[in-house]
């Protein structure tokens, strides 16, 4: 039975090597998707990560700025080794400055003006900020990310902010119960992201795919895929 973080995680990896294997993809890169747990909960993960891929930086993705800042907070005055922080959630554009300062990668820019607020306050000093676009690829009323014809404007202006690399793309398709449409939505996405790679040179990620449709995501080519659930149990 896999009991401790260090199982979950070795399971988890063998899992999506496995589906990377049987549709000929390159294994995709893990983005533990932390929102909602305790720190304690992240820092045995991230043990875990080093024990099971040593010299890799672990990488836990969150949707709030602020739990996303208690938690680094955290790691960083128990004085253990860096992490890889992601924003996959939506973020408005008055608390840029505080993700520009906080975050590794922003996974969730969907507009020209938050692209450029993230530009404007990230440190000039530090490296740029990895994005990725986020695209509303089902057109579901309601749901965050620019549609898949503005991705070249955009993609355009995250390329002309100094401050910001621009790295791919993201997407949540819409929980259709049939595999297949959703299967039908990734390739749409890896399409877009193979335009893009033409445009951009240093296009490189694509992130889609979560607990229940990674395999799904792999086959149609995600070098990233975000998984909570199956690392660190329901949330609260």
């Amino acid at each position: 039975m896999q009991n401790t973080p260090r199982d979950k995680l070795h399971a988890l990896l063998q899992s999506l090597d496995n589906a990377a294997r049987r549709s000929g993809r390159p294994a995709p890169r893990l983005l533990a998707v932390s929102k909602r747990h305790p720190v304690t909960a992240v820092a045995e993960m991230a043990s875990a990560w080093r024990q099971e891929r040593p010299g890799e930086v672990p990488a836990f993705g969150e949707n709030y700025v602020q739990e996303a800042r208690a938690k680094a907070e955290a790691l960083a005055a128990a004085g253990g080794p860096p992490v890889e922080w992601h924003l996959v959630g939506h973020l408005q554009s008055n608390k840029a400055a505080l993700a520009a300062d906080l975050f590794d990668w922003v996974q969730s820019v969907d507009s020209v003006r938050l692209a450029a607020a993230l530009g404007r306050h990230r440190d000039a000093g530090r490296s740029p900020m990895n994005v990725l676009l986020q695209v509303n690829i089902d057109a579901e009323p309601g749901k965050h990310g620019c549609a898949p014809a503005d991705v070249p404007a955009l993609a355009a202006a995250v390329a002309a902010q100094p401050a910001l690399a621009l790295r791919g793309l993201m997407a949540i398709p819409a929980p259709l119960p049939e595999p297949e449409r959703r299967r039908e939505a990734f390739a749409r996405m890896r399409a877009l992201f193979d335009s893009l790679r033409t445009q951009h040179a240093g296009v490189d990620t694509l992130s889609m795919g979560m607990s229940d449709d990674a395999e799904l995501a792999i086959a149609e080519g995600a070098t990233m895929v975000r998984v909570g659930t199956a690392l660190f149990g329901p949330r609260n």
